[in-house]
């Protein structure tokens, strides 16, 4: 039988995840279908599950029943995210197990208002671990200078870490070296480390959207689209020295795994670019995308699954070289970018907690 877009991007090497989840497409079947077709793994945000609650009634007759038993809206969300978050993750169990560990994930954010406070993150990830209870579950923390010790701290508890809203090389750096740090800490402990994952999660099409518009500014056309891809492939490089070099070959003899790379914002917000842009130009071995449904459905109608992240490395170098010669900074508009990421999931979170608490009172009325 021939094999389909999805199933090839597998082959190659690259896991395809599906960014989206809601209790109708768990109730329709939907996201079976999807795991039939080749999708391996499932993300969500707190951005996806607002729009999930308030785009939707499946959630009201809970939110209502919730509501009467005296929950608050905060403990009702925790409610909805851990059932949804555990019916994917069952779901997905069989390809968990079928992939030793690699593929099968499910992910959930730790409240986005911690991302530049270490201990509640930290306690926020362990509450979660224990309230979802599943092995492939992996909880999304934000790459910030404060998540870093949140992720070496909960990697060496042994709990699954995708470390999120990642945009730079210098972001990927850290959040890489607090993994090796965390595992390595673990494997000093005495604890057992084969079943520890962590994927760091890259955002793509965000970099391309600030640039364009500060390009604008000089006139240079010719670089528009063309930084996300550019400072992609050279977080992948990095990625290659950092987990396939000498040093961490003693790691994984011992039994650690490698971060993989996860490419996430794959979604094409430039309708002037091809709407699987994101994909088709980042397909490398040991990665992951995470796909929104349209970029998913585009992808399998006439994406082009092949080994691509490692073309024309000379001209990415060149285009972030000229970047530079214009004064802009990458490294800082990435850290601008990060901000405004968190800034953006914390005013989804509260927007969802806005929407439960007004179809609490309605069921009240």
């Amino acid at each position: 039988m021939d094999t389909n877009n999805l199933e090839t991007l597998f082959l190659v090497g690259q896991s395809p995840w599906y960014d989206n989840i809601d209790r109708r497409l768990i109730q329709n079947g939907r996201i079976e279908e999807l795991f039939r077709l080749g999708i391996t793994g499932v993300t969500s945000n707190p951005s996806i599950f607002e729009k999930a609650v308030n785009g939707s009634s499946v959630y009201d007759s809970f939110i209502r029943d919730q509501a009467e038993a005296g929950k608050s809206p905060d403990k009702i969300c925790d409610l909805i995210t851990i059932e949804d978050v555990q019916s994917a993750a069952d779901l997905l169990y069989d390809t968990y197990k079928a992939s030793e560990g690699r593929d099968g994930y499910v992910s959930l954010e730790v409240n986005p208002d911690y991302a530049y406070d270490p201990d509640k993150t930290i306690n926020d990830a362990r509450r979660i671990h224990s309230d979802v209870a599943r092995p492939n579950l992996i909880i999304k923390v934000p790459g910030t200078r404060e998540g870093l010790e949140p992720i070496r701290v909960l990697t060496r508890e042994g709990i699954n870490i995708n470390v999120t809203l990642l945009f730079s090389l210098s972001q990927y750096e850290a959040s890489a070296g607090a993994y090796i740090d965390g595992i390595t800490d673990r494997l000093r402990d005495g604890h057992s480390v084969e079943r520890v994952r962590s994927v760091a999660s890259v955002f793509v099409s965000r970099v391309d959207t600030k640039i364009d518009k500060m390009l604008d500014d000089f006139s240079i056309d010719e670089l528009k689209g063309k930084i996300a891809v550019a400072n992609a492939k050279m977080i992948y490089q990095r990625f290659k020295e950092l987990f396939y070099n000498q040093g961490f070959g003693d790691l994984a003899s011992k039994g650690v795994r490698i971060q993989r790379v996860l490419w996430g914002s794959t979604g094409t917000k430039n309708r002037a670019y091809s709407d699987v842009k994101y994909v088709d130009e980042l397909i490398g071995k040991d990665t992951i995308n995470t796909l929104p449904d349209a970029t998913l459905q585009a992808f399998l109608d006439h994406g082009t699954p092949r080994l691509t992240i490692e073309e024309d490395l000379d001209k990415a170098r060149q285009y972030l070289d000229v970047l530079q010669q214009q004064g802009i900074d990458l490294s800082m508009v990435c850290d601008e970018i990060q901000q405004q990421g968190v800034d953006a999931f914390c005013v989804s979170f509260n927007k969802l907690l806005d929407a439960i608490a007004h179809k609490a009172r309605l069921a009240a009325s």
